[in-house]
């Protein structure tokens, strides 16, 4: 297939929001030639010590390695902001690593979290995101995508997609065996973030297109 010369950044607030998501569309990004990188900004031990160990937070890490490994990202970089204490650092700090990492990869496409998100961390990476990418960047594309147990949890905005992409069922079970290495972040069934969940969503938003899976994003900007 044609390389399209896409530079595609996934920032992720927490680790395993990339693969919620968007990890079936990181797939496919990849069967297109497209190079993928994924972001993690937030490191819990950093802001809340006494609930997110040290310990923890590398098993995290390991994982959403893993995860990415099982996805095909060409990198996966991590930095240390004090997640879930991101409203208290200024916005300035995370517009500096967001254009840091824009400029050094020559960014063309920004995949964020939807603005709307329940978590104030995933508000603050979204605005933050959208100033890093201001016009006069590399940056010809934003899109937010959907988080589950986030998104549909927001309060402040509802999240209406307008641009989908297509999952089929192989592609589904590579995302599914991505999110299995989040041992410590996996739920049990009924809840959002399950196997069940992940699977029910990639299923109503493939019927909002008539198909059988799908993944769903809201445009902020497209260049052509």
């Amino acid at each position: 297939m044609k390389n399209l010369n896409k530079n595609i950044l996934v920032v992720a607030p927490h680790a395993d929001d990339e693969v919620l998501g968007c990890g079936g569309s990181i797939l496919t990004w990849k069967k297109r030639k497209s190079k993928v990188f994924v972001l993690v900004m937030t490191d819990a031990f950093k802001g809340d010590p006494k609930n997110f160990s040290l310990k923890l937070m590398k098993k995290i890490k390991k994982e959403s390695k893993m995860a990415s490994k099982e996805l095909g990202v060409d990198q996966i970089f991590f930095e240390n902001l004090p997640a879930p204490n991101l409203d208290l650092v200024p916005s300035t700090e995370i517009n500096r690593i967001l254009t840091y990492y824009i400029k050094k990869l020559k960014i063309t496409d920004l995949i964020i979290p939807f603005f709307g998100d329940l978590h104030h961390d995933h508000k603050k990476i979204s605005y933050s995101s959208i100033v890093s990418a201001r016009p006069y960047s590399s940056v010809n594309r934003i899109l937010f995508y959907e988080t589950l147990s986030e998104t549909e949890w927001g309060h402040d905005h509802s999240f209406h997609p307008n641009y989908f992409i297509k999952l089929n069922k192989t592609i589904l079970k590579k995302k599914l065996k991505a999110f299995s290495f989040y041992k410590s972040q996996i739920k049990k069934d009924f809840h959002p973030r399950s196997k069940k969940g992940i699977i029910n969503l990639a299923s109503f938003r493939g019927n909002n297109i008539c198909c059988e899976f799908a993944e769903a994003f809201k445009i902020f900007r497209i260049v052509e």
